[in-house]
């Protein structure tokens, strides 16, 4: 894109990843071939090169892993906490240690920017077994009974646009409450996962408390469906969500859902507009758009509309789209073909159905899978792209006149999961939030994480905290027997 700077390339060296040409499903310390010998590509999404090819896990498999997990939950779930804490610092260390290859990794697998792999996800993947680390052995302070208990086996299917943060968000808080774990990263992104299981080896993880199946949808669905299953986790889209809790319904298994979002970020008239526009651009553009809690709403208070659109724009038009292993790229590579073909029919729709789009000019890489962001404005509440989860690098843009409209346009949604608000009015800032219906609201500053904070969603963007001390709670039992189903 435009620029008045010339950025020379700076690319980061692929060569600090040494990348095996196959890989196989890691169950009870080992990695082994699926049961029935089915094996799938892992492509990168910016070069559409294979990057490796996976064993594909099935039904045989999930049983195969269970199984380890739970005689491996005795012993681990029978230590001190200290003991397990030594651990997870240790893995924590080891992350840190191998951050570059993982970020790189990352990257290639996922398409994301390296400076976001570096910067953000591995930092706080880190953090997040440190943090957990240090819960290991107060959990009896936790405030969830005198002595909190672990479920047992944990299964745990993540999504792909954070992979490896997604497995800390889940790994962790699991391994410091004394619960074993299986865990299905998706299809589309599944080698850090498998580097992590290499991770859990270096750090003499006991065999069988972690395990990792790759594999497509009917390997979770065995996961979660499992009988010897005491807890199931998941981050994704809300349509399977609302199948994970119609399969759990009924048994005794305990539940916690991450799903989709349509986060609303609302400037008030009063907000300084440059650092506005800059959390516009990080809370919708960041990862391409490819976040649950994306401000993909913008509510601008209507007399400052034009100054802030042109503002707007102008940033936009700076932003550099390319080779995400280039240091100076601000957007990567769609994840997928499947996930560009939805970006790209949802904006179709938009156009038809009377909002009128925007994008800064933009030539995009002739392989790989791109899409230019984009802006929509003219938007009513009626619009599918308003309404529906696009997720991508796509800004609805809509006005409002007072704060209480702002807050109704904001809670006009099925999601709750996240919203942002830009005044420099504190009394507010916190009239406002009051009222917002979502599980996060951040306040002049968007997507903004930490492991000591709780995350989570109302309404179809799940139920159920991860992060914090809240985030133990789903893997304790204060009254129950350890591995009580």
């Amino acid at each position: 894109m435009a620029s008045v700077f010339e950025y020379a390339p700076a690319p980061e060296s692929r060569s600090v990843v040494d990348i095996a040409p196959s890989y196989g499903l890691f169950i009870d310390g080992e990695f082994t071939d699926a049961a029935d010998g089915r094996v799938f590509k892992s492509i990168s999404p910016s070069t559409e090169e294979v990057l490796s090819e996976v064993a594909q896990a099935g039904e045989a498999d999930v049983d195969r892993a269970v199984k380890a997990a739970r005689k491996a939950f005795e012993k681990w779930s029978a230590l001190p906490g200290s003991e397990r804490a030594k651990y997870l610092f240790r893995i924590a260390r080891i992350i840190q240690e191998r951050s570059r290859e993982l970020a790189v990794l990352e990257t290639l697998d996922n398409g994301k920017p390296i400076k976001e792999t570096r910067d953000a996800d591995l930092p706080l993947v880190a953090a997040h077994f440190f943090y957990y680390a240090g819960w290991a052995d107060k959990l009896e302070h936790a405030g969830f009974g005198a002595s909190p208990r672990p479920l047992g086996v944990a299964g745990q299917v993540i999504p792909w646009n954070f992979p490896l943060l997604m497995l800390a968000w889940k790994i962790a808080p699991a391994l410091a409450t004394g619960n074993t774990v299986v865990l299905k990263p998706a299809e589309t992104t599944p080698l850090s996962a498998l580097f992590f299981a290499d991770i859990c080896r270096q750090a003499g993880l006991p065999k069988g408390v972690v395990n990792i199946l790759p594999g497509y949808g009917d390997a979770g669905a065995a996961l979660v469906g499992h009988e010897d299953v005491n807890k199931v986790a998941f981050t994704g889209s809300t349509a399977v969500g609302k199948e994970i809790a119609r399969t759990v319904a009924g048994t005794r298994k305990k539940l916690t859902l991450e799903l989709g979002g349509k986060g609303a970020n609302i400037v008030f008239d009063d907000a300084p507009i440059d650092q506005a526009v800059e959390g516009i651009v990080t809370g919708i553009f960041f990862n391409q758009g490819q976040v649950c809690c994306a401000g993909s709403r913008l509510l601008v208070q209507e007399s400052i509309r034009d100054e802030l659109l042109d503002s707007l724009k102008r940033r936009l038009s700076t932003l550099r789209l390319g080779d995400p292993l280039d240091k100076n790229t601000d957007i990567g590579a769609i994840n997928s073909a499947e996930q560009l073909a939805r970006i790209t029919a949802l904006t179709e729709q938009g156009e038809a159905e009377g909002a009128e789009r925007w994008s800064p000019a933009c030539e995009l890489p002739s392989s790989g899978y791109w899409f230019a962001p984009t802006l929509f404005t003219n938007v009513t509440q009626a619009h599918t792209i308003a309404r529906d989860e696009i997720f991508g690098p796509v800004l609805s843009v809509l006005t409002f006149r007072t704060p209480d409209e702002a807050v109704a346009k904001a809670n006009n949604s099925q999601y709750g999961l996240s919203a942002g608000i830009w005044t420099e009015k504190g009394s507010r800032i916190l009239a406002v939030a009051n009222k917002l219906r979502a599980g996060v609201v951040w306040s002049n500053t968007f997507n903004k994480f930490d492991p000591t904070s709780p995350f989570g969603g109302y309404k179809e963007s799940g139920f159920g905290r991860e992060g914090g001390r809240h985030g133990l709670e789903a893997y304790l039992a204060p009254s129950s027997p350890e591995g009580e189903r």
